[in-house]
């Protein structure tokens, strides 16, 4: 496999395991279960099934991994997924072209078909006391 498709699967898995823990994972989970069942039409949807349960278990695990701030399971679950788009690209080599279009959609500025579309706030009037904070996503926010 060439390094650019290695590279490719890298960002696909990183991509893929920080949608894990979004806002936006509800989508990311089901265009996920699209790119690793598409070639494999023939097995139906239990295929679909099996990827989907497959990503909630990685989801349950990484979400624990992060409560328990244990980067080394967490590193293995992007592992585990990067290892599997590779595998993915090295079985059909076409796959590239879809994971780069689901790579700009899991992206936070994935545009209006990414993460959730587009955000536009707007704020009138005045204020006399007080913040306004408006914000698209907000991640790993710890209060103190």
């Amino acid at each position: 496999m060439d390094a650019e498709l290695t590279a490719l699967a890298a960002a696909g898995a990183t991509a893929l395991v920080q949608s894990m823990v979004g806002d936006g994972w509800a989508a990311a989970r089901e265009r996920a279960v699209g790119f690793f069942t598409r070639r494999r039409a023939q097995d139906g949807d239990g295929a679909a099934d099996a990827v989907g349960s497959e990503l909630d278990e990685a989801r349950e695990e990484l979400v624990a991994a992060r409560d328990a701030e244990d980067a080394d399971t967490a590193a293995d679950v992007q592992a585990e997924w990067r290892n599997r788009m590779r595998r993915a690209l090295r079985d059909d080599p076409e796959a590239a072209a879809e994971l780069r279009v689901l790579l700009d959609e899991l992206a936070p500025d994935g545009g209006e078909e990414g993460r959730g579309g587009a955000v536009r706030n707007t704020i009138s009037g005045g204020v006399q006391h007080g913040n306004v904070i408006q914000a698209h996503t907000v991640g790993d926010v710890t209060l103190s």
